[in-house]
């Protein structure tokens, strides 16, 4: 049997690999990618400088294979400052058990469906936090707009926040989701998967990346699970693996073919997940400076911090300063770490504390502006999160996007401005907007 299923998952055609789970708009609304040019609308594509800022979070946690309880309360994770953030990612690794049922086997979304419920009932109590009316809300929006672009304060508004992407790979999971005032915005969501793991191709390793573009600026986030292993020359497979992801992530050129096809092509880029790299010392020595809280010396030994200077496989990303323990590996519901007490033969079982989780980016105009990590005691790790602010570039009149999607000179090349894809645009027009 097993090897039937090992060849049915190498070779069978790649059919439900680009697909992805997202809520849509309701019919009144414009859907992704055109707008209702009647609406008096002070948003974010009116600053007149051509750019403005917008917030991002993310989060990775490697929750090891638990299945989250209904009642699950992730409001720690989401806490970050005192307002509501403009896009949330949200990646997990191990959202299954990494067995061979779950590797080989078909796709299981039941639990993904039950994280992103949590997810979508934790954001919107969020959202209205505050019980402002909607009033106040646009207010403090348009407030908003005025603001300096050097300020890393930004205010709140009472907006839904829905799931604009959600994609499984066996245990490797990333849900996005935006404010729901942002989703005329948004074009081209796609998806694209690599496995890393068993033969090279299996996906208990490996990364599931998403990407779409805000007004005229491109986001990737990139959620891992790189190869496991604490013994002299792992890191080697890690790195292996992320060059595999560059390599073979691919996302498609859209209708026009002017489209980022690669991560690298992206303007903005987020890694994130359990990216697996160790502390290169003995391990008594790792939980020595640990028990003291000597996180610069660790931190000078820690192999992804030498792979980001070093530039090897990861020139010119950046990581912001880490002033946390390290989140892996913990005994369950505690906050000791895994192996403090097995002594003799038990030794081989015993994991050295390391920085596994992590969040790292890459292209201009991302700026951290916090970088930390939560004490959910789910699993062996530590939920890890970041605060980024993000330039979006935005057209002095929406018209020109109307021109360029449909009088282009490849306007042939459509079949149907009212053509859906789900890899790609979503359009949609309505009678007061215009008329072809």
């Amino acid at each position: 049997m097993w090897p039937t299923l090992v060849a049915n998952k190498i070779f069978k055609k790649r059919l439900g690999s680009s697909d992805f789970i997202a809520d849509f708009p309701s019919c009144k609304e414009p859907l992704l990618g055109i707008v209702d040019f009647d609406h008096n609308s002070k948003s974010i594509h009116n600053d007149h400088k051509g750019t403005q800022k917008c917030k991002v979070f993310v989060s990775t946690w490697n929750v090891g294979g638990i299945a989250p309880e209904e009642d699950l309360n992730i409001d720690d994770l989401l806490e970050t400052c005192n307002d509501s953030c403009d896009i949330y990612i949200l990646g997990f690794q191990e959202i299954v058990p990494l067995k061979a049922s779950n590797v080989l086997g078909s796709e299981n979304n039941d639990i993904s469906m039950k994280w992103n419920s949590i997810i979508r009932e934790a954001l919107n109590k969020k959202s209205h936090k505050g019980g402002k009316d909607q009033s106040d809300g646009e207010n403090l929006q348009n407030n908003c707009l005025n603001e300096k672009e050097n300020s890393a304060k930004f205010c709140e508004a009472p907006h839904d926040v829905q799931c604009i992407i959600s994609k499984q790979m066996v245990g490797i999971f990333i849900s996005v989701w935006t404010r729901r005032d942002l989703f005329p915005f948004i074009r081209h969501p796609s998806v694209s998967c690599v496995g890393c793991g068993i033969m090279g191709c299996l996906g208990n390793k490996g990364s599931v990346s998403v990407r779409f573009q805000l007004h005229e600026t491109s986001f990737c986030f990139v959620c891992s699970h790189l190869a496991s292993g604490g013994r002299e020359g792992d890191e080697k497979y890690r790195n292996s693996n992320v060059t595999e992801i560059f390599s073979r992530t691919s996302f498609p050129r859209g209708p026009l073919f002017d489209l980022p096809r690669t991560i690298l092509d992206h303007d903005h880029v987020i890694l994130l997940g359990d990216l697996n790299y160790r502390i290169s010392l003995p391990e008594e020595t790792t939980r020595f400076l640990v028990e003291k809280g000597d996180w610069d010396s660790l931190l000078e030994n820690d192999q992804l911090k030498m792979e980001l200077m070093s530039g090897n496989t990861l020139r010119g990303w950046h990581e912001g300063a880490i002033k946390f323990a390290p989140t892996y590996k913990y005994c369950p519901n505690s906050d000791i770490y895994y192996g403090c007490f097995y002594q003799g033969k038990k030794a081989e079982k015993r994991r050295a504390p390391a920085w596994c989780d992590r969040i790292v980016w890459h292209g201009e105009g991302l700026k951290q502006v916090q970088y930390t990590r939560t004490e959910s005691k789910l699993s062996d790790h530590r939920p890890v999160k970041s605060m980024f602010t993000a330039e979006v570039r935005v057209l002095p009149k929406l018209m020109k996007n109307l021109q360029s999607l449909f009088l282009s000179e490849r306007f042939d090349q459509i079949k149907t401005p009212f053509e859906v894809s789900t890899t790609d645009d979503f359009v949609r027009t309505k009678r007061s907007s215009f008329r072809l």
